[in-house]
């Protein structure tokens, strides 16, 4: 998917995104309702390999949206222009239960809205991003491996129909917040492990001095 310049304009000011399925609950043309589920919770999914073979992943804790603003979370496609529904005038609703951060959106209050209802039910339309920005989160190493805890979501911006799954949108965005965490654990791994190579060398020449020492008094 082609970043366009308002998409990296929502970058730089530290969003991210993730995809997700998007479904007809009540394919009639009287309901107009589409939903699913933004993310789900405690459940690690694969975000993007490293150049050294590993694996980052993430998972969002049960708690993540405790206290986050939804207050006026859009619904869009492809994350930019017509807005067809929104938490603002109770067309759309965010729920957090059990399983995670669930999607209900109305799309029978535009014509533009009915199109896109009916692209999702006819199948021409079946995934959703979602735009968010993190308050607060955990990254541990596993190895070569990288598992990223989202603990607190600060804002949900939109949750989107997409034409074509944003996968680079989302790599992109997933690298430019969490690389640099992942630098500083390879730095402090490295630092460890320095102070381990030192430790060992002073220990070897200790034993060496020891030895040297234990035959000197030998010899007398």
């Amino acid at each position: 998917m082609e970043l366009t310049e308002k998409m990296q304009k929502k970058l730089n000011d530290g969003r991210e995104y993730r995809n997700m399925v998007l479904e007809v609950s009540q394919p009639t043309e009287t309901d107009w309702m589409v939903e699913g589920y933004a993310t789900t919770f405690d459940q690690p999914y694969h975000l993007y390999n490293t150049e050294n073979g590993g694996e980052v992943r993430e998972q969002v804790s049960k708690d993540a949206f405790l206290n986050a603003d939804m207050s006026d979370t859009i619904f869009q496609l492809n994350h930019e222009g017509t807005v067809y529904a929104r938490m603002s005038n109770d067309t759309m609703k965010l729920d957090v239960d059990e399983h995670g951060l669930k999607v209900t959106a109305f799309l029978g209050g535009t014509t533009n809205g009915k199109n896109l209802f009916e692209e999702i039910k006819g199948g021409y339309i079946n995934k959703m991003s979602f735009g968010f920005t993190v308050a607060d989160d955990d990254i541990k190493a596993e190895g070569k491996d990288y598992l990223r805890t989202i603990k607190r979501v600060s804002k949900v911006f939109d949750v989107s129909a997409v034409s074509i799954p944003a996968n680079d949108f989302t790599v992109i965005s997933a690298r430019s917040h969490i690389d640099g965490a992942i630098d500083e654990i390879e730095a402090e791994r490295l630092r460890l492990e320095e102070e381990q190579r030192i430790i060992a060398e002073k220990k070897e020449n200790l034993a060496e001095r020891l030895k040297a020492l234990k035959g000197e008094t030998n010899g007398n």
